[in-house]
């Protein structure tokens, strides 16, 4: 039989390279990357999309850009006329995901996954045209499985393959329990993929395994088997940890547009090139361009960065709302001046509070611990005034200016 590739036109050939460089781009990793190539080769000569799979435990609903890094792939794939088939998995999410977990997650409700996952749709709709994208719910197929059909499925698989996950290996080692329904979580994301016929599945490098079970099980059922794209981890703000709510070093996509450029500057310079490459819809031409001024000193690191926080709010809030954040940090960080618009909270309570008290009734903190560890750091000011101890005893004035951090402003309004 003649190879796929060279039933091709050069024209078709030209378009395979082309899309392939595009899904090469900020990938950790493609299993196999001939298969890839081989599946694109063929979508293109018999003219027939490729069926790009994501499967969602909807378990947090806020989406940070963490979360864009797959999502910014697919929409890739959709911009080539690819299909992207959104999984909700209403079913496993009740079980929930061990990865990376030392205890088992706790089960969700219906309503916490309905709920979740109507919150995701709303937010994924700012990256790809969920106009066109496939939603499953894998409830439709794994609740009509009895338990012949369950055991059935166990039975192809063994029990050392399931063993060589990294977590439940940990969790053996440290005598921590491991409860028999978890063993099924990557067992049913196998067979969503079987369930699909999917080509293509994209997660982060934290789901190799339960995405390799769609290879596994496709096999086993007498399927072509799927691509797995492996996705990097994106570091949050602290440079260190992957990006989470939890660690509160992340970016959320729904933030305001003030609130996101100024994260955006605080990106270390270490990750700026993996945030262009991973979390912007700039073209890979001109992320290089962007690498190569910034090590030639064409372009300094601080512009760098600012094109960076620009392009981020662009993409979420707009042209217009991105200028206007830039002009407010440099107002604001550059000129050290107060910005244009603070907002404005009506005080009814005491006319002296302490200042710890204080930053937790204006929500600038949600906790007094918070507060106290941020005046230690000298991030609070009262009227442009540094506080220096945490002890302070704050007179209630009209017009009060309250600062926390670099991007918390509030002024009081005594009615």
């Amino acid at each position: 039989m003649i190879p796929v590739l060279e039933q091709l036109t050069e024209q078709q050939q030209n378009e395979v390279k082309k899309q392939m460089a595009i899904y090469k781009q900020g990938v950790q990793d493609i299993i196999p990357t001939e298969e890839l190539e081989t599946k694109v080769a063929k979508s293109i000569l018999e003219n027939r999309p490729l069926k790009i799979k994501l499967g969602l435990d909807p378990s947090a609903p806020d989406v940070h850009l963490g979360h864009t890094v797959v999502l910014n792939k697919l929409r890739q794939f959709q911009q080539n006329g690819h299909v992207i088939q959104l999984i909700i998995g209403d079913f496993t999410g009740k079980i929930g995901d061990p990865t990376g977990k030392s205890v088992a997650r706790k089960q969700l409700t219906t309503e916490e996954v309905e709920h979740n996952a109507k919150t995701y749709f709303e937010q994924f709709g700012k990256i790809i045209d969920m106009e066109k994208v496939e939603l499953h719910y894998n409830s439709k197929w794994l609740s009509k499985l009895n338990f012949e059909d369950v055991i059935n499925l166990a039975g192809k698989i063994t029990v050392a393959r399931l063993l060589e996950r990294d977590d439940f290996d940990e969790r053996i080692s440290t005598g921590k329990p491991i409860s028999l329904h978890e063993f099924f979580y990557p067992l049913m994301q196998g067979y969503d993929s079987v369930m699909l016929e999917c080509d293509i599945e994209l997660g982060g490098t934290d789901q190799h395994f339960n995405i390799l079970m769609g290879r596994h099980y496709q096999e086993k059922f007498g399927k072509e088997k799927q691509v797995a794209m492996l996705m990097p981890l994106l570091e949050g703000l602290d440079g260190v940890e992957k990006m989470s709510k939890s660690k509160r070093n992340y970016i959320g996509i729904d933030e305001a547009p003030n609130e996101m450029y100024g994260k955006s500057m605080s990106i270390p310079d270490t990750l700026m090139v993996k945030y262009f490459e991973l979390v912007t819809d700039l073209d890979k031409e001109e992320i290089d361009t962007i690498k190569s001024d910034v090590a030639s000193g064409k372009l300094h690191p601080r512009d760098a960065k600012m094109l960076l926080a620009r392009t981020i709010v662009r993409m979420y809030h707009g042209e217009n709302a991105a200028s206007a954040a830039e002009q407010n940090f440099i107002t604001v960080f550059q000129q050290g001046t107060l910005p244009d618009e603070i907002p404005v909270v009506t005080w009814t309570g005491a006319d002296k509070i302490s200042v710890i008290d204080l930053i937790v009734e204006l929500k600038l903190l949600s906790s007094k611990s918070e507060a106290r560890r941020m005046i230690t750091n000298h991030g609070v000011k009262i009227n442009r005034v540094k506080v220096e101890n945490s002890n302070l005893l704050v007179a209630i004035s009209d017009g009060l200016i309250v600062q926390v951090g670099k991007r918390k402003f509030v002024q009081i309004s005594r009615g």
